[in-house]
């Protein structure tokens, strides 16, 4: 048997591995991963009774549920399967792929204008202690949240950032998206953190802010309206209590977030 073991064989089950453990942090992260468990152990089941001891009519039974496994699948796991199929589409591999075919030409001094604006901006409305949610895309698209509030196309700017975030603002309450260098959308709806055990002193702009990290790779800014405190959360990881400084270093790429726990 081993004889016929080559490269291809070896290369197959390192890839089968690498998507069982990608799924496994998947589920982990979204809450799933005890119905991921089960739908695992079923599977395992059916293998031993219509595989393995032949049972017949238990087997009859249990192909049934199989067959219609996948539609179940999908309904289970539609969330979790449109944030892995964005986080393919958006893969920074496909973008460096798309930029050799085309013709627009990067300008190196473009990248990392919005820092300087974010930061200032940020640390006025903390020692006003005026709420605000700042997300900043990072390789995946954030159309589908862009739409869920109101539109804009203009340059970052702080005064800009602190009147969208005052209190009368109309658009206050919901998130800002920054991407390209440019403020794209204002008052947005983000996904909510629903298993995060977060502090009680940390409320619903914290709740969305690591649950943005969750469903994207974006980096989401939070300004607490009580505390008048800095948060930064990516990748699932919330650092509080920032100050200007890492906040800087964060945003231009020199700094990793590190969980508050």
């Amino acid at each position: 048997m081993w004889m016929h073991f080559g490269i291809k064989d070896l290369i197959d089950v390192l890839l089968v591995a690498f998507f069982l453990y990608q799924t496994y942090k998947l589920m982990k992260s979204s809450g799933t991963l005890a119905i991921f468990s089960g739908v695992v152990s079923f599977i395992v089941v059916w293998i031993l009774i219509s595989q393995v001891l032949e049972m017949r009519l238990m087997g009859a039974i249990l192909d049934k549920f199989i067959s219609v496994g996948f539609v179940v699948l999908v309904i289970l796991f539609q969330d979790e399967i449109r944030r892995f199929l964005l986080a393919l589409g958006s893969h920074r591999g496909w973008k460096f792929i798309g930029k050799l075919f085309s013709k627009r030409e990067n300008d190196p001094g473009k990248e990392g204008k919005f820092v300087a604006p974010v930061v200032l901006a940020c640390m006025n409305m903390a020692r006003k202690k005026t709420g605000a949610l700042i997300v900043i895309q990072q390789d995946m698209e954030l159309t589908i949240y862009e739409h869920t509030g109101e539109m804009f196309n203009a340059d970052v700017n702080a005064r800009l950032i602190e009147n969208i975030f005052f209190k009368n603002s109309p658009l206050h309450d919901g998130a800002m998206i920054i991407a390209d260098n440019r403020i794209k959308a204002a008052g947005c709806i983000l996904p909510v953190a629903q298993n995060a055990t977060l502090p009680k002193d940390m409320g619903l702009r914290h709740r969305s802010g690591l649950g943005m990290s969750l469903e994207t790779d974006a980096l989401v800014i939070i300004v607490s309206e009580e505390r008048g405190k800095i948060s930064v959360a990516h990748k699932g990881k919330l650092g509080v209590n920032v100050t200007a400084e890492e906040l800087q270093q964060i945003l231009s790429g020199e700094r990793e977030v590190t969980n508050y726990c």
